[in-house]
């Protein structure tokens, strides 16, 4: 059947338009008819080039789609000058990882590993464009501790339960924990947010481990550090890996399951995920939630514990947060979340959800990459990165953390 349009002029301000279906059959169309015609068209056209325009999602098993970087005019010579430059720039702490988080963590009094640690591999990671792999370097199988990036998976459980209506950010915590973990005038106006941004400043011990007692200023003594005068929650940003597992521990009472099994139904197994990542807690961290004993997980590897995940893995979570939270047509975790989590927070301009932004003006800013990139960031030199303007997602694992920003503008200088 053969479609066609015939314009006649009946005066001087007057059109008539009819439409042919066929040799027997002609429709006059009114103009009103005919502008709601040509707006879905329109809509039909722009609609086309999204869907034109989607990223390429690989499937949950099989081969990883590769394309060559020139397919997308980037400069090879330069893409492997800056994976040569992540191959050359190793972490240069011990591959024994027990002996680099102990060193590391030294200073802290009464530190000790709770968890399970592994001996790492040496540098790896993939770069995608537009989904597809570009690049890849190292073992990408290899299942390593992830130390910090940890707290971006974590941050995306609390996501899902702010989705689903379990809780509100702004929310106090202390009206759904109602044990003894918010005690107190200063604990209880603690919200879901102010642990979301690392910005409660919560005054306690948990798992045996104490507040104060987690990176503390290299000034002062123990008497001085656990006197310390509270500040208002929201008010000041302070990286504390206590305050991260509590964030877990009030996150396992609401969704009463272990958080494990909620990021592999709602987010690792959509996505396709191996069947090879690990989430650990410490060797104390069981509580009883409806009769039944269960590990409450670390926001990192700090103690030992945290996320245990190989480089392909990390692959599909950063990707699924390049697509705002939608995989392959599917919204597995709202867009509006998507942007919270990615925004800067009121004490702290480079941090978002347990994601840190890069912000000019702070110590953490990369010279010459766009301020929109996000990215997740582990001891040992652990990131997923998310370049949404070029479309790219870069994984590194055991780069030297001091060279992330030279290694990333290599990148972006190949495109």
């Amino acid at each position: 059947m053969q479609i066609r349009f015939h314009f006649l002029a009946k005066g001087v301000n007057e059109i008539l338009i009819y439409l042919s279906l066929n040799s027997n059959t002609t429709i006059q169309l009114d103009f009103s008819f005919i502008k709601l015609f040509f707006k879905l068209l329109l809509i039909l056209f722009f609609n086309g080039s999204l869907v034109f325009s989607q990223n390429y999602f690989p499937p949950a098993k099989g081969l990883w789609e590769q394309k060559d970087p020139r397919e997308f005019k980037i400069e090879t010579k330069k893409l492997n000058a800056a994976i040569d430059f992540a191959e050359e720039n190793e972490y240069s702490g011990s591959r024994d990882l027990r002996i680099a988080i102990l060193k590391s963590f030294a200073h802290e009094p009464y530190h000790k590993i709770l968890g399970p640690t592994k001996k790492r591999g040496g540098p790896a990671g993939i770069i995608l464009k537009k989904g597809y792999q570009i690049a890849s370097w190292g073992d990408v199988s290899r299942v390593d501790m992830t130390f910090s990036v940890t707290k971006s998976y974590l941050s995306t459980v609390a996501g899902l339960a702010v989705d689903q209506s379990l809780i509100s950010p702004k929310e106090k915590v202390s009206t759904t924990l109602w044990d003894t973990s918010f005690d107190g005038n200063h604990n209880q106006q603690i919200t879901w947010e102010h642990l979301l941004n690392q910005s409660s400043d919560w005054s306690g011990t948990l798992w045996g481990s104490h507040d104060w007692a987690d990176r503390p200023p290299k000034e002062g003594n123990i008497d001085q550090w656990k006197n310390r005068a509270l500040y208002t929650p929201g008010s000041r940003f302070e990286y504390n890996d206590v305050r991260v597992n509590l964030l877990a521990y009030s996150l396992l009472q609401v969704w009463r399951k272990p958080l494990p099994q909620i990021l592999k139904e709602q987010i690792m197994d959509p996505i396709g995920a191996s069947s090879t990542w690990r989430w650990f807690g410490y060797e104390n961290s069981w509580t009883e939630i409806d009769g039944h004993y269960v590990q409450s997980v670390s926001g990192g590897g700090h103690s030992g514990g945290g996320v245990f995940i190989n480089t392909l893995d990390h692959a599909r979570f950063g990707l699924l947060f390049l697509n705002e939270g939608a995989w392959n047509g599917k919204q597995l975790i709202s867009k509006s979340w998507i942007k919270k989590a990615t925004s800067s927070s009121p004490a702290q301009v480079n941090y978002g959800y347990m994601w840190w932004l890069n912000k000019k003006g702070t110590t953490r800013y990369w010279e010459g990459v766009p301020e929109n990139v996000f990215y997740a960031a582990g001891f040992g030199g652990n990131f997923i990165v998310i370049v949404p303007d070029e479309e790219l997602v870069i994984i590194t694992r055991w780069l030297e953390p001091s060279q992330i920003g030279h290694f990333i503008k290599d990148v972006l200088d190949a495109l």
